[in-house]
Protein backbone atom coordinates (compact mmCIF):
# COMPACT_ATOMS: atom_id res chain seq x y z
CA UNK A 1 0.00 0.00 0.00
CA UNK A 2 2.85 2.40 0.76
CA UNK A 3 4.44 1.85 -2.63
CA UNK A 4 1.09 2.56 -4.28
CA UNK A 5 0.84 5.76 -2.25
CA UNK A 6 4.28 6.81 -3.49
CA UNK A 7 3.31 5.94 -7.06
CA UNK A 8 0.11 7.93 -6.75
CA UNK A 9 1.99 10.96 -5.47
CA UNK A 10 4.56 10.72 -8.25
CA UNK A 11 1.83 10.37 -10.87
CA UNK A 12 -0.21 13.26 -9.49
CA UNK A 13 2.72 15.62 -9.09
CA UNK A 14 4.17 14.86 -12.53
CA UNK A 15 0.74 14.71 -14.17
CA UNK A 16 -0.27 18.18 -13.03
CA UNK A 17 2.94 19.64 -14.43
CA UNK A 18 2.34 17.83 -17.72
CA UNK A 19 -1.15 19.31 -17.87
CA UNK A 20 0.17 22.79 -17.13
CA UNK A 21 2.94 22.46 -19.70
CA UNK A 22 0.70 21.05 -22.43
CA UNK A 23 -1.34 24.24 -22.62
CA UNK A 24 1.55 26.05 -24.29
CA UNK A 25 3.43 23.10 -25.85
CA UNK A 26 1.04 20.21 -26.68
CA UNK A 27 3.70 18.52 -28.83
CA UNK A 28 5.75 17.75 -25.70
CA UNK A 29 3.06 15.68 -23.94
CA UNK A 30 4.27 12.23 -24.99
CA UNK A 31 7.88 13.11 -24.29
CA UNK A 32 6.97 14.33 -20.81
CA UNK A 33 5.02 11.25 -19.76
CA UNK A 34 8.16 9.36 -18.67
CA UNK A 35 7.88 10.36 -14.96
CA UNK A 36 4.31 9.07 -14.84
CA UNK A 37 5.36 5.71 -16.29
CA UNK A 38 8.26 5.44 -13.87
CA UNK A 39 5.97 6.21 -10.93
CA UNK A 40 3.63 3.43 -12.06
CA UNK A 41 6.49 0.94 -11.99
CA UNK A 42 6.93 1.65 -8.28
CA UNK A 43 3.41 0.36 -7.62
CA UNK A 44 4.20 -2.83 -9.55
CA UNK A 45 7.11 -3.49 -7.17
CA UNK A 46 4.74 -3.41 -4.21
CA UNK A 47 2.21 -5.61 -5.98
CA UNK A 48 4.87 -8.18 -6.77
CA UNK A 49 5.98 -8.47 -3.14
CA UNK A 50 2.37 -8.56 -1.93
CA UNK A 51 1.64 -11.53 -4.22
CA UNK A 52 4.79 -13.33 -3.07
CA UNK A 53 3.95 -12.84 0.60
CA UNK A 54 0.29 -13.76 0.15
CA UNK A 55 1.16 -16.97 -1.70
CA UNK A 56 3.51 -18.09 1.08
CA UNK A 57 0.95 -17.70 3.87
CA UNK A 58 -0.36 -20.81 5.60
CA UNK A 59 -1.75 -21.76 9.01
CA UNK A 60 1.44 -23.13 10.57
CA UNK A 61 3.70 -20.16 9.81
CA UNK A 62 6.40 -19.38 12.36
CA UNK A 63 6.89 -16.06 14.10
CA UNK A 64 10.31 -15.72 12.48
CA UNK A 65 8.82 -16.16 9.00
CA UNK A 66 6.06 -13.67 9.82
CA UNK A 67 8.58 -11.00 10.78
CA UNK A 68 10.57 -11.69 7.60
CA UNK A 69 7.42 -11.11 5.56
CA UNK A 70 6.63 -7.95 7.52
CA UNK A 71 10.15 -6.70 6.85
CA UNK A 72 9.79 -7.50 3.17
CA UNK A 73 6.55 -5.54 2.95
CA UNK A 74 7.95 -2.58 4.85
CA UNK A 75 11.12 -2.61 2.77
CA UNK A 76 9.36 -2.37 -0.57
CA UNK A 77 6.62 -0.11 0.79
CA UNK A 78 8.77 2.54 2.42
CA UNK A 79 11.34 2.59 -0.38
CA UNK A 80 8.49 2.82 -2.90
CA UNK A 81 6.98 5.71 -0.97
CA UNK A 82 10.24 7.63 -0.96
CA UNK A 83 10.98 6.79 -4.61
CA UNK A 84 7.50 7.96 -5.63
CA UNK A 85 8.02 11.25 -3.82
CA UNK A 86 11.39 11.70 -5.52
CA UNK A 87 9.98 10.88 -8.95
CA UNK A 88 7.10 13.28 -8.41
CA UNK A 89 9.29 16.18 -7.39
CA UNK A 90 11.92 15.59 -10.08
CA UNK A 91 9.25 14.93 -12.70
CA UNK A 92 7.41 18.12 -11.83
CA UNK A 93 10.49 20.31 -12.02
CA UNK A 94 11.87 18.44 -15.02
CA UNK A 95 8.73 18.68 -17.12
CA UNK A 96 8.27 22.37 -16.36
CA UNK A 97 11.94 23.02 -17.06
CA UNK A 98 11.87 21.02 -20.29
CA UNK A 99 8.97 23.14 -21.51
CA UNK A 100 11.14 26.24 -21.17
CA UNK A 101 14.48 24.71 -22.17
CA UNK A 102 14.28 21.43 -24.17
CA UNK A 103 17.90 20.49 -23.42
CA UNK A 104 16.91 19.84 -19.78
CA UNK A 105 15.12 16.66 -20.86
CA UNK A 106 18.42 14.80 -21.20
CA UNK A 107 19.40 15.77 -17.64
CA UNK A 108 16.00 14.86 -16.21
CA UNK A 109 16.18 11.22 -17.35
CA UNK A 110 19.23 10.14 -15.26
CA UNK A 111 17.82 11.83 -12.18
CA UNK A 112 14.54 9.96 -12.68
CA UNK A 113 16.45 6.71 -13.11
CA UNK A 114 18.31 7.27 -9.84
CA UNK A 115 15.00 7.98 -8.10
CA UNK A 116 13.50 4.79 -9.55
CA UNK A 117 16.47 2.73 -8.37
CA UNK A 118 15.58 3.62 -4.77
CA UNK A 119 12.39 1.60 -5.18
CA UNK A 120 14.29 -1.18 -6.92
CA UNK A 121 16.64 -1.47 -3.94
CA UNK A 122 13.64 -1.97 -1.67
CA UNK A 123 12.30 -4.64 -4.03
CA UNK A 124 15.62 -6.50 -3.97
CA UNK A 125 15.74 -6.45 -0.16
CA UNK A 126 12.12 -7.60 -0.01
CA UNK A 127 12.82 -10.49 -2.37
CA UNK A 128 15.79 -11.55 -0.26
CA UNK A 129 13.70 -11.41 2.90
CA UNK A 130 10.71 -13.21 1.45
CA UNK A 131 12.77 -16.10 0.06
CA UNK A 132 14.65 -16.83 3.31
Amino acid sequence: MLSALGAAYGTAKSGTSIAAMSVMWPELIMRSIIPVVMAGIIAIYGLLVAVLVANSLNEDITLYRSFLQLGAGLSVGLSGLVAGFAIGIVGDAGVRGTAQQPQLFVGMIPILIFAEVLGLYGLIVALILSTK
